[in-house]
């Protein structure tokens, strides 16, 4: 007598990952990526490594700057990742000038000049308003001293009081 294995005509079904629908995604991940991507853009940095450093320097700067309701609205404001980084920082003992605050910028990125440094504070700070809103962005520029507004990519800021 001679047995028969059945075999199977049909391959197992192949399961693939697929992404989790929007409602499930984490947004700050999201956000962080467009953050991420919207600065690399702006700075022209060649990678996104590179675009990521240089926004966690500049907003752990800022961080110490923006006090009260204002920081706390600004790390609301932000993907979860960046709001990290503005909320860990311990408060400035003095407010710095707009070029100070670049010149402390640059002091924490190796081999950077004011010129490197400025661009690279503008290169984070300009993206920001789009994501925080207007009346953030006013309220945060009214909290620091003048000269900021410029590295926020504004040219006036009594143009958008509210």
């Amino acid at each position: 007598m001679t047995t028969t294995v059945p075999t199977p005509t049909t391959p197992a079904p192949v399961t693939t990952p697929h992404p989790a629908p929007a409602s499930r995604r984490h947004p700050a991940s999201d956000g962080w990526t467009a953050l991420v991507e919207a600065v690399r853009d702006a700075g022209q940095y060649t990678t996104s490594a590179e675009a990521e450093r240089i926004i966690r320097i500049v907003l752990s700067a800022l961080g110490g700057h923006v006090t009260g309701d204002e920081r706390l609205a600004l790390a609301r404001a932000l993907p979860e990742e960046a709001a990290d980084v503005i909320a860990s920082q311990l408060a400035a003992t003095r407010p710095l000038t707009a070029a100070e605050f670049v010149d402390l910028v640059a002091a924490r990125i190796e081999g950077a000049t004011p010129a490197t440094a400025r661009w690279d504070v503008s290169s984070v700070l300009s993206v920001l308003p789009p994501l925080i809103g207007d009346p953030l962005t006013n309220r945060v520029l009214k909290q620091l001293p003048p000269g900021y507004a410029l590295l926020f990519g504004r040219a006036d800021l009594g143009a958008k009081d509210d």
